[in-house]
């Protein structure tokens, strides 16, 4: 699969922007394409399970989005939307269930959880082989001892744009902003396999902007809006924004940011992904290629 071309339209002095909405959607071609040939030697469609406990706005935007694409992939989607009383044994069972349906390849259940759920032991109840987040501890484990196994979503997708857009990573230094088991700890792990000398930055870290600035690569998952500055970023880094988030404006509307100020870093990093855009789309294409991987192994006893 080939990515899409950097613009070179940008301002002078401007970072390149990584057009992370364009590679996720020809990523999501060539997997359309897999699954048709899968269904030809199977007679098999994937599928998709979607599990989303209690009404969050925006947990449900981004759910209504997974299915969606999984649908335009080929696949098929099944949706259980749970009132947010539902107790620990109820969802577990749901999960119990979906484990040994034969139309289910891969299931994912929407965090956060509302109080009163325990997300380790909802994501540990899925079978590793349908754990399509690569959330579990088999998945988390395998990745750490750099064994094959399903990796979660978002950072491979960072890891996908910057294998197309920097290349041979062999020897830079890489800092990850943010140690989240879901995407700060398996990105340093992702970046240690490419060869990286991988620093993670968390809260209790002294001079995050310091080490910012001796950084080849720097991946930023906090939640922490605008928290990355201009001056942070080394004069050429790539720099890689995970964060999303909704800032109100004085006209009344609203525009998304992410954990990066982008006005600032643009015009110092060399390649930047833009919020929205950016990792975003990646994240849910990667979803749908763990999806069809997981298939393939459940069906045929491979992965690729």
């Amino acid at each position: 699969m080939t990515g899409p071309a950097v613009s070179d339209t940008q301002e002078p002095h401007a970072a390149r922007l990584i057009d992370g909405k364009g590679f996720a959607a020809r990523m999501t071609q060539d997997i359309a394409a897999d699954v048709s040939a899968f269904y030809d030697r199977h007679h098999i469609t994937p599928g998709l399970a979607v599990v989303l406990v209690g009404n969050d706005p925006a947990s449900e935007v981004y759910v209504r989005n997974k299915a969606l694409q999984t649908h335009r992939a080929g696949m098929r989607s099944f949706m259980h939307m749970l009132p947010a009383t539902t107790s620990q044994k109820e969802l577990l069972g749901l999960i119990e269930r979906l484990n040994v349906d034969p139309e289910i390849h891969g299931i994912l259940v929407q965090l956060p959880l509302p109080n009163g759920l325990d997300p380790v032991a909802v994501t540990n109840a899925i079978i590793p082989e349908k754990d399509v987040d690569g959330l579990g501890v088999v998945n988390a484990g395998r990745l750490a001892l750099g064994l094959p196994g399903i990796v979660p979503c978002t950072p491979l997708g960072c890891l996908l744009l910057l294998r197309h857009y920097v290349g041979d990573m062999r020897g830079k230094d890489a800092l990850v902003i943010g140690a989240s088991n879901l995407v700060g700890r398996p990105m340093a792990e992702l970046l240690l396999r490419e060869g990286c000398t991988v620093t993670v930055a968390h809260i209790d870290t002294r001079d995050t902007a310091s080490l910012a600035r001796q950084a080849d690569i720097v991946v930023v998952a906090t939640g922490v809006r605008e928290l990355v500055r201009g001056d942070w970023i080394k004069p050429g880094a790539t720099v890689i924004d995970v964060g999303i988030s909704r800032v109100a404006l004085p006209s009344g509307k609203t525009r998304l940011v992410g954990d990066v100020k982008f006005d600032e870093a643009v015009k110092r990093a060399g390649l930047i992904t833009p919020v929205p855009g950016g990792v975003g789309p990646m994240t849910i294409a990667c979803l749908l290629r763990n999806t069809l991987d997981a298939a393939r192994t459940l069906v045929e006893g491979r992965a690729g």
